[in-house]
């Protein structure tokens, strides 16, 4: 069995996370947000107060957080430390801090390490994905 992994790539507005999601339904695989993750990162520095100009305390916090997909029949979650963050990390306070917390390499660093972890065990869905 070929085990792909399927990335796209684009502008922002072009339509990548629409498509990303239909194409993952249809050959029944996991979608993997990778802004999500990034937004996960900036959601927990915000509820711990750290400022994202501080890279050394963002590196420490990104090696500290577990990151999940976890596909449901109501549709695909995204945990953070077990708690379903899906809503939270889609504010307009935590858009605006993921940039900042994005640019920090120890951040970017882990979440590539964490989305090529994640790429190994394939595509096929399962119940939850995170970090090993």
């Amino acid at each position: 069995m070929i085990e792909l992994i399927i990335a796209i790539d684009g502008p922002s507005g072009a339509g990548k996370s629409t498509l990303s999601k239909l194409l993952a339904q249809r050959l029944d695989y996991i979608h993997l947000d990778t802004g999500a993750m990034y937004r996960c990162v900036a959601l927990a520095a915000l509820m711990q107060g750290i400022d994202p100009g501080d890279q050394e305390r963002l590196g420490t916090l990104v090696q500290q957080l577990r990151i999940e997909f976890v596909h449901t029949p109501a549709g695909d979650l995204v945990l953070l430390d077990g708690q379903d963050v899906s809503t939270a990390i889609r504010t307009p306070e935590v858009s605006l801090l993921t940039s900042k917390v994005s640019a920090a390499p120890q951040v970017r660093g882990a979440l590539v390490a964490l989305q090529r972890r994640l790429g190994e065990s394939g595509g096929e869905r399962s119940s939850s994905h995170g970090r090993r």
